[in-house]
């Protein structure tokens, strides 16, 4: 795997290469309040997320909010794959692949899939995102095109 270490300086659309793959620098550890908060503010009513005893029999403890996993590793991305985007352009194929819980600590990685030139100032980057878990297990997949300024652009 050729995994690339990206900066500020160096993620422009000129910077990503396809089939590069991007270890993000930081990692996160659920806490409830990342997980609660969220759940109850979108109107979540799955027990399972803010009730222990409603999950002691099946898994144990409550599960985090799926939502909050893929918001959680797409932000883990956002340092090295939309420092310099021009916008969002679309995000496919999520999977969220395992349980999530209160105190797993999660990590960032992205494959650079596909770019495309748009004009002159701007192209089009389409990554594979995935997160994993303390024990290396994938927790989430996805893909997302973002369009990115070129170097010297305005």
């Amino acid at each position: 795997m050729n995994v690339t270490k990206l900066t500020g300086d160096n993620t422009y659309y000129e910077d990503f290469k396809v089939g590069h793959v991007i270890r993000h620098a930081r990692g996160k550890t659920m806490c409830e309040s990342d997980n609660v908060g969220i759940t109850l503010q979108v109107l979540n009513t799955a027990e399972g997320h803010f009730n222990e005893d409603a999950v002691k029999d099946t898994f144990g403890r409550r599960l985090q909010f799926g939502g909050v996993t893929i918001a959680m590793i797409i932000g883990m991305t956002t340092q090295d794959t939309a420092e310099n985007a021009v916008r969002e352009l679309s995000m496919d194929k999520i999977r969220l692949k395992a349980s999530v819980f209160h105190g797993d600590s999660l990590y960032a990685f992205s494959e650079v899939l596909e770019k495309e030139s748009q004009d002159t100032d701007s192209g089009v980057v389409k990554f594979r995102h995935w997160g994993i878990n303390q024990n290396d297990v994938i927790v989430f997949e996805g893909e997302r095109r973002v369009q990115i300024k070129k170097r010297g652009s305005k």
